[in-house]
């Protein structure tokens, strides 16, 4: 079996979540700062990405990050840099059986009808096949929607799906990523909505333009259900959205055939001045958590 191959079958098919450690430089203060490291901790941008590097090498490096995960999304910063002296997807892959994926957005652009597009993306092709030579499997790339807006989610889903289909031409799997606003004044409305857009276009697409979906966890239960059996769809994960772990882990609980892909809620309750013995701890409890929760 090709080494993409047996990606392919770990990321579709065995039980587990994902690990999102994709936080970008907008984000990275937020997550540093729960973290328990605070802006006086680095001096530039350099030193800043050389914190949050330590966080995520900590957090892969732990004997509690296993099987469970399945695999693990990265930034571009993230990718190029190494795990122990081994580029950071190889040693992602080689060394723990994680399925390595990677970030690819570059932020949101202003609202419009009541959601954000992604901006521009010129370098999309050239930064893609870059990542396959680095042994990146998949994708992923974030939208945002905050209103029930048909026309503004009908964009979001036409334009994730145009990238999917360059990311799908570069040989690697995109993650379609249209997140609900958890605080959306009519959720339900804005999900169906997005799940509608969603499978008109997957209807479009030819047989081997395989995609996944990280979709925010749905006020209805099984709303999703269509989704996850469609032919075109290798995997339908759940982001935590700002649930906190606990709510989110129940509420994925009822999701049949959704797996996570936690960021805020797998880091929850972590800081840098831990010892190893109460890291490793408390990481395992929410690994734990989160596991359970994507094979109810």
């Amino acid at each position: 079996m090709s080494v993409n191959d047996a990606m392919k079958k770990r990321i579709g098919e065995d039980g587990g979540f994902i690990a999102a450690l994709d936080q970008s430089g907008g984000s990275t203060p937020k997550a540093l700062a729960a973290y328990g490291v605070t802006e006086d901790a680095w001096t530039d941008e350099t030193g800043m990405f050389d914190c949050v590097h330590a966080m995520r090498t900590r957090i892969v490096t732990s004997p509690a990050f296993d099987k469970r995960v399945i695999a693990a999304i990265l930034f571009e910063k993230t990718m190029d840099r190494d795990f122990m002296d081994k580029p950071a997807a190889q040693w992602l892959w080689e060394e723990k059986n994680c399925v390595p994926l990677l970030k690819v957005d570059k932020g949101l652009a202003p609202e419009e009808n009541g959601c954000q597009c992604m901006k521009p993306n010129p370098g999309l092709a050239e930064l893609c096949t870059r990542a396959a030579g680095k042994m990146v499997f998949g994708t992923k790339m974030r939208s945002f929607i905050k209103q029930a807006n048909a026309e503004g989610i009908k964009a979001v889903i036409k334009q994730q799906f145009e990238h999917a289909k360059i990311i799908i031409g570069c040989g690697l799997v995109p993650i379609v990523e249209p997140e609900v606003d958890i605080n959306c004044p009519d959720k339900l409305a804005a999900e169906k909505l997005m799940a509608a857009a969603i499978t008109e276009e997957l209807n479009a697409c030819t047989a081997d333009q395989i995609v996944m979906l990280k979709l925010t966890i749905p006020d209805e239960d099984n709303l999703y259900a269509s989704l996850i059996a469609h032919k075109n769809v290798m995997r339908v994960v759940a982001l935590s959205g700002g649930y906190p772990r606990d709510i989110a882990n129940s509420k994925l609980s009822k999701q049949t055939g959704m797996i996570a892909s936690f960021s805020r809620a797998l880091t929850e309750g972590l800081t840098a001045s831990m010892s190893d013995e109460d890291y490793n701890k408390v990481l395992n409890e929410g690994i734990q958590g989160i596991y359970d929760a994507s094979i109810a």
